[in-house]
Order: structure tokens, then sequence, then C-alpha cells
């Protein structure tokens, strides 16, 4: 379902090049119709009002977001492993994962990367996609809770992903998550939080999209809290 591609391109870092094709992006939305029709208008509302805003102040927002702390971040395994070599090992068994799917990426990307993760789900049948997407509900869902917290236009999307999902997240962990939240957003924390990350981090590349041409049980890739 390409629904599941654009959700994760209005979840990417604004760029002018796809903030381009936003008409077309929403045209597919609604053709698809696979959203619950409460969250496509959301989300649809979202997307034009990226169509009026300043590029500049988007990509503000987004930084402001996602990249100033781990609370809002948007790999998958960072709100399980940090920054512990563990981290490593699991997103080198979720890229094999893709790959034993026919999907590779790019090696600059991170493969727990959520816009990504959305990519290759987008190249799934819709049952084992909507499968797929319960794996790593808790953790959607704990992203989605603090952006709404945060009252983040962002919220939407995550919130559409849960509606899609047929995994129920589970409240205790979404609570425990966030009574545990001490979020310091300042620069000077910034630079002590990501001060190792250079041992995974690597800037956005482009996925080199295989298909999935194959139903599959799921891929095994344990992304719980």
């Amino acid at each position: 379902m390409k629904t599941f591609k654009v959700l994760g391109l209005l979840l990417s870092y604004p760029k002018p090049e796809w903030l381009a094709h936003l008409d077309e992006c929403e045209q597919l939305l609604m053709d698809e119709a696979f959203l619950p029709r409460k969250h496509l208008q959301r989300v649809l509302a979202f997307a034009a009002e990226l169509k009026t805003a300043d590029i500049y102040q988007l990509q503000e927002d987004y930084v402001s977001t996602f990249d100033r702390g781990r609370a809002h971040s948007l790999h998958l395994f960072e709100h399980i492993h940090g920054e512990s070599r563990d981290r490593g090992q699991a997103m080198v068994n979720l890229a094999s994962a893709y790959e034993d799917k026919g999907f590779f990426i790019d090696q600059a990307e991170l493969p727990d990367y959520i816009p990504l993760f959305l990519e290759f789900l987008a190249l799934c049948p819709a049952d084992e996609a909507v499968n797929l997407l319960g794996e790593p509900i808790d953790i959607m869902a704990t992203i989605a809770a603090r952006l709404n917290k945060r009252n983040s236009s962002y919220s939407v999307l995550l919130d559409a992903l849960l509606a899609l999902s047929r995994v129920k997240p589970s409240a205790e962990k979404i609570q425990e998550a966030l009574a545990q939240e001490q979020e310091d957003t300042s620069l000077d924390a910034l630079d002590k939080e990501w001060e190792e990350a250079a041992a995974f981090a690597g800037p956005p590349g482009q996925a080199d999209c295989g298909s999935c041409t194959a139903p599959a049980d799921g891929l095994n890739i344990k992304i719980t809290q």
C-alpha cells in the first residue's frame, strides 16, 4: 500500500523535492482510502498546511521536534538500545531481514528509521504490511503520546499509523515511558547525548528499493520495549 510510503514521506525532513508533490500524495491517499476516514482527513489537513508553510520554518520545526533529544527520535532502536553495541547488531539484523524480502537500502541509511520502515511496508502485500506494523507499535505509540503532549502537528501521522495496526499498544508501557521522561532539549544536553552517536549514525540516504514478492511470517526483528 502506497499509503505507507506517503506517511513515511510526510515524516521525513522537509525538502522542496518532495514538498512539490504534495498534491499527488494527497490524491494517492484519497484513492487508496486505506486510512480510516477521520485519520485521512487529519493527514490531508497536515499536508495542506505544509503547502503554505515557509520551508525554513518547516525545517526548523522538524529539527526541533525530532533531532533535539531522544524522546521523539524516528529511529526505532534508539528507544530500546540507545547507543549501545546491541543497537548496532539489531540494525544489522533488521537490514538482513529487509534483504531477505528483496528490499535493499543505501549503506548510509539506518534501517530502523521509521520513514524507511514505512517505505518497506509499502512494498509488501497489505495484510503483511499491517501485521509487520504491529511489531514496533509500542514504540510508535509512545512517540505519538509524546508528540500529542507537545501539541505537535506531526502527531497526526503517528496516530494514523496506530489506527492501521491490528495490534493494540500497551497502555502500561506508554504510561511508564511518559512517567520516566525527563527530556532536556538544550544544546549542551544534545551534544552530550549524541557525543558517541557517530559509531552508528549516518545521513539519511535514498533507499534502493527492491520489492516484496511473497508474504512472510514476519521480520522477527523484536522491536519491543
